[in-house]
């Protein structure tokens, strides 16, 4: 199949799968268009199955906000006629199902159909949709998609709450490709970011409020009291500024790596010992998965989709959000007892097993086939 990707090309989560989904989808034989504003940051290798199309926001002095939409709906309309895309698989409702639904409606006054497959990854329903200016546009958007897709349960009731959406939704989980992790490192490499004594406390996200970036430093600090260890704070966000001074009036600024964005998540969670996610909602928990493939238990909140992926009492522990105590309890219980930790870490991996894009990717393969089959009858 000709399939075109739409997504967003940063660090965020649906960036991420969607770009190793049309990855794997590459060396299963399809030929992969991404199209979006700036190359996928995970996107290394183009070739003869894999193309990137850029799409160009030209500068109007008319225009106070450029038309993102606009010049992405025509660049759709372009390559779809250029590489005869067969089908279009868009990430997140607004504004990418939106102007795809707008590009399909363009090539069908040239007798040309293409499929829309939409998934749902959170903010675009949760934050951005059900907010009541893009709420009508975001129901719009899904019920004008050949097929809807949710990365979990918890995101799909999410949808059918707060939108009148008349179209069916198949929970697709989100997946990682377990072989990238739980690779060995060197000794010398992890005496970089701490001592042999010392625990490894990782945290990965965007630092915004959601994510909890207080409560990730009061569990670290509670762990810290009793366990010697360190924490790695990897990415950027609007809490990063907060986080530094919070761990300065704690006094464990010296115990505290901000890494910033990296391409090394991989390594850091390679010498991890507990990840920590006290979100106040998570979609899915990509991050979570991340660790728990490199054979990190996971201690996080029970919010969102989160418990579809971190199972409680096995791959680490769930508590209330916002429940320090309980989540420092948790951890503390995990890292206080080797034998311990180390069943830990290997009920996480195990864990991890069922995401395996091995297991997730044909699922997609079979939904474009199904999409592709319908939108031929009709």
């Amino acid at each position: 199949m000709r399939i075109g990707i739409v997504c967003y090309p940063t660090f965020g989560g649906s960036g991420v799968v969607a770009t190793e989904l049309g990855l794997e989808l590459s060396k299963r034989g399809h030929e992969i268009h991404f199209i979006t504003y700036s190359q996928p940051v995970r996107l290394e290798l183009l070739g003869n199955n894999v193309h990137y199309h850029e799409v160009t926001v030209p500068e109007y002095p008319l225009f106070l906000y450029q038309p993102y939409e606009l010049a992405l709906s025509s660049k759709l309309v372009d390559m779809v006629k250029l590489h005869k895309i067969e089908v279009l698989h868009v990430h997140y409702a607004i504004p990418h199902a939106y102007a795809a639904y707008m590009a399909k409606k363009m090539l069908q006054e040239d007798g040309i159909y293409v499929p829309i497959v939409t998934t749902l990854h959170g903010t675009d329903i949760t934050l951005v949709g059900s907010h009541p200016f893009y709420k009508p546009a975001v129901t719009f958007s899904i019920n004008k998609s050949d097929t809807v897709t949710s990365v979990s349960q918890s995101l799909k009731d999410d949808t059918l709450r707060l939108f009148h959406i008349k179209k069916d939704i198949n929970v697709v989980p989100n997946f990682i490709d377990l072989s990238k992790y739980g690779s060995k490192f060197t000794d010398c490499e992890r005496a970089m970011m701490a001592s042999d004594d010392e625990k490894i406390i990782t945290h990965i996200s965007n630092f915004r409020k959601v994510k909890q970036i207080p409560d990730v430093i009061k569990v670290f600090y509670n762990i810290q009291k009793e366990v010697p260890s360190r924490l790695m704070m990897v990415g950027e966000g609007p809490e990063r500024e907060p986080a530094e001074r919070l761990c300065e009036e704690l006094g464990i600024e010296e115990k505290v790596v901000f890494f910033g964005n990296s391409n090394e998540i991989d390594k850091i969670l390679g010498f991890s010992d507990l990840f920590l996610l006290p979100s106040l909602t998570e979609s899915f928990g990509l991050s979570a998965l991340e660790a728990m493939a490199s054979g990190v238990p996971v201690i996080s909140s029970n919010t969102g989709g989160i418990p579809e992926v971190n199972v409680h009492g096995e791959s680490g522990f769930l508590s209330q959000k916002n429940d320090v105590d309980d989540m420092s309890k948790n951890a503390l219980f995990i890292l206080k007892d080797a034998d311990r930790l180390k069943a830990f870490k290997t009920n996480a991996r195990e864990t991890a097993k069922k995401f395996d894009i091995h297991e997730i990717v044909p699922q997609y393969e079979a939904i474009y086939e199904d999409t592709l089959k319908k939108c031929l009858i009709s």
